[in-house]
């Protein structure tokens, strides 16, 4: 997302100096406009579908490096040599934190590095991306899960994929869907508020150092969320890695849970965008009157 410098004339602050009343620019910046929704004109470009392929392949690495991570864990844990010796839960979200960190590094300069359907849609209501972009970033995402998930299986077997659940997210025996629900919508709640807050334009331009470390921040709440809901869904808070193992192992209780994994963190970006925009920016304004975003603060 870019920044743009602030050129107001009336945002300006007095040097520091006594009688000199010459003034320098401040060293705030505004926002950004917000995107128009439809923007006819993008789908002529060749930028977006570049971004466009850049979500499916990063969206198919994530799945397929976490899925294998879970169905290795799965195997080891199976097997009475190896019982004991897997990754355990705690690099199971190593798995997931570590990969989200990467991609999104590898692709924030492309497509801005979103890599999950929730992502997208909080920045879609934010009016960070137009429609059209949000469309075709959470298709490429799906089937960008869709063959990182069928990858899995092919690495490990019909049969081990099968029998070790195929990486799909279930809600957990004792658990009802309503606690699923909830675990989804506030996981979510903490990725996408984490989005807002390490890309805000405002505190970038304040803070350089937080566009470098925004790629970290966004992994260790994806880290930090799978700490607290593997145990209840397998955790989701990402559409698209719930669909595609969904889609390859094709289990009953994989597709009847699959509406919380959709709901759920559609949700809670919902919310985080809300909660960031509206409480903490107050940029209300934005989404009723496009001249005035420049008075937004």
């Amino acid at each position: 997302m870019a920044m743009t410098p602030d050129t107001d004339s009336n945002n300006k602050v007095a040097k520091p100096s006594a009688g000199d009343d010459t003034e320098i620019p401040s060293k705030d910046y505004l926002n950004p406009p917000p995107t128009p929704l439809f923007d006819g004109s993008e789908l002529g470009k060749w930028s977006l579908y570049r971004a466009v392929i850049a979500e499916f392949t990063a969206t198919l690495l994530f799945v397929y490096v976490t899925v294998a991570t879970v169905i290795g864990h799965k195997r080891q844990q199976q097997q009475p040599d190896t019982a004991g010796a897997g990754v355990g839960l705690l690099g199971i979200a190593w798995a997931f934190g570590g990969s989200i960190a990467v991609l999104v590094y590898c692709t924030a300069g492309i497509s801005g590095g979103h890599i999950n359907p929730a992502v997208t849609f909080g920045l879609l209501l934010a009016r960070k991306v137009s429609l059209p972009r949000a469309g075709l970033y959470m298709l490429a995402q799906c089937l960008g899960a869709i063959c990182g998930a069928g990858l899995v299986r092919t690495v490990n077997g019909g049969d081990a994929y099968l029998k070790h659940g195929g990486g799909a997210n279930e809600v957990a025996d004792g658990y009802s869907n309503a606690a699923g629900f909830v675990a989804e919508v506030v996981g979510t709640f903490v990725l996408v508020y984490t989005v807002f807050s390490a890309t805000d334009p405002k505190r970038m331009a304040r803070d350089s150092h937080i566009s470098v470390l925004a790629p970290l921040l966004i992994g260790f709440s994806v880290f930090v969320v799978h700490l607290a809901t593997i145990p209840v869904t397998g955790t989701s808070i990402n559409p698209a890695r719930s669909f595609g193992p969904a889609v390859v192992y094709n289990g009953e209780k994989a597709w009847a849970d699959l509406w919380i994994f959709w709901v759920g963190p559609f949700t809670g970006a919902a919310v985080a965008m809300v909660y960031h925009q509206f409480v903490l920016r107050n940029t209300v304004s934005v989404f009723f009157h496009r001249s005035d975003y420049a008075a937004a603060v």
